[in-house]
């Protein structure tokens, strides 16, 4: 689209530029009225369509392959620059993987060549941010073409894009919805494999999951809400994390994906209420969406409970909304919340593990260090060990097994079979005389007693 007048002489002569610069050395009030005027003022004949960045993110749906943009420098020498772009070191979100890191821009105030499907658009990204700097930032867009429909046409397609999931998680945490890509990352990695549960009860949880969200037809046939509630409940270390993590690995890989939003707390600049209305919002925008809120107790205070409950079974749909919560606390909560169907329908209990798990989880070990020379850890190593954890969790049973591995890797004085008596270790638990020679044996009798004891402080406290 030849023609347009992208770039005045000089910085001097763009009247956008010296007008925001002009008007950033000074208290700054509406700050979009007065580029709004500058720009109709700067470019009389052409279209102004003006787009909010953290709905509409331009420059990000281009990075992504959809469009292209240039950079459009306006002369130099003048008082005022032909930008504002801060760039900044961003350190790796993982050391630990040898990521140095890398170069990331902000733009405060840009202007740039935009091209998308063959139409050109002169686009200037402003920080539009009056008063002080407590509340957020407002970045706008604001889109200069000959055919608004076209610009109208662009910023529908890269709203869909930002407002879509590109291998991320929706997290609402201090008061703003947040993609994570760590936390899709981590749930990835998980399955109902390393969920050692009562067969029973992971069969339903799954179907629980499943079924609803294959059943809006059926739904809709009886006339009753398409929405659902569950809440985990037991005490901490058993499970009820991984199954969300699980859950959330299976929805997102089927056929149809479902969204996970996930709640970290409802801190908000402008309140708790405003949190929790924010959160139902992309919720209900989403759905069908699969919404979390881990350590339910703590983040339901008496508070905002009302407000809570309210969104919850109030006035609004929560059509297509499976909401899930946890807690390590079930008495702690509101009769409200974990006693009226509705709202929570149906409690799953994870207590700690019974024998019969304990000798699972075992073998989930048994499985994890089946590549390692150094270990022998032969079947009936499983039931001793599950049988000298009884009132472990499961969190407790992997503490001992890390403790374990550690401590046969530092060389303990132990490699050599059975700790002596004078050392206080009860070995009597071993009726067979060949484990006494397995040091995983030797070894996590040493590191249950030690928690076990730990335990027991706990208790009496």
């Amino acid at each position: 689209m030849a023609g347009l007048p992208i770039a005045p002489r000089s910085a001097k002569d763009d009247e956008v530029t010296q007008s925001f610069f002009e008007h950033s050395t000074a208290k700054r009030v509406n700050t979009d009225t007065v580029i709004a005027t500058a720009l109709k003022k700067q470019y009389p004949g052409l279209e102004l369509v003006i787009a909010p960045n953290w709905r509409v993110d331009l420059l990000g749906y281009a990075s992504a392959g959809f469009a292209s943009f240039t950079f459009i420098p306006d002369g130099g020498g003048d008082e005022f620059p032909s930008s504002l772009i801060w760039k900044s070191y961003v350190p790796p979100a993982r050391r630990i993987d040898g990521n140095p890191g890398g170069l990331a821009q902000d733009v405060a105030f840009g202007k740039f060549l935009y091209k998308w499907n063959n139409v050109e658009f002169i686009l200037y990204m402003v920080d539009g941010r009056d008063g002080t700097a407590a509340y957020p930032q407002v970045r706008n867009n604001y889109l200069l073409t000959v055919d608004a429909h076209k610009a109208d046409a662009l910023i529908v397609a890269a709203g869909q894009w930002t407002n879509d999931l590109h291998d991320e998680v929706w997290v609402f945490d201090g008061g703003f919805w947040q993609k994570s890509a760590e936390l899709y990352q981590s749930v990835a990695k998980a399955s109902w494999e390393a969920v050692i549960l009562d067969p029973d009860m992971k069969k339903a949880i799954i179907d629980d999951h499943l079924s609803f969200f294959g059943s809006r037809d059926t739904y809709a046939q009886f006339k009753v809400p398409w929405k659902r509630g569950i809440i985990y409940y037991g005490p901490p270390g058993n499970g009820k994390t991984i199954s969300i993590k699980a859950m959330m690995h299976t929805l997102g890989n089927l056929k149809d994906p479902v969204p996970t939003l996930y709640v970290r707390n409802f801190v908000s600049w402008a309140g708790p209420e405003a949190a929790i209305g924010q959160i139902f919002s992309l919720a209900r925008a989403t759905a069908p969406c699969y919404l979390i809120f881990e350590d339910l107790d703590s983040l339901v205070t008496d508070s905002v409970r009302s407000y809570f409950l309210n969104e919850i079974d109030g006035l609004k749909s929560n059509d297509g909304i499976f909401i899930v919560g946890s807690t390590n606390h079930l008495d702690r909560l509101d009769p409200g919340i974990s006693k009226r169907p509705s709202r929570f329908d149906r409690k799953y209990f994870f207590p700690d593990p019974d024998l019969v798990q304990r000798v699972a989880y075992c073998k989930f070990w048994q499985n994890k260090l089946a590549g390692n020379k150094d270990i022998e850890f032969p079947d009936e190593l499983c039931k001793a060990i599950a049988e000298i954890t009884d009132g472990f969790s499961f969190a407790y049973i992997q503490e001992a097994f890390i403790a374990t591995l550690l401590m046969i890797a530092r060389g303990t004085e132990s490699v050599s079979g059975a700790a002596s008596d004078d050392e206080g270790w009860d070995m009597a638990s071993s009726t067979d005389d060949d484990l006494e020679k397995l040091i995983l044996w030797v070894e996590i009798q040493k590191q249950v007693a030690i928690l076990r004891e730990g335990m027991e402080k706990h208790e009496s406290v």
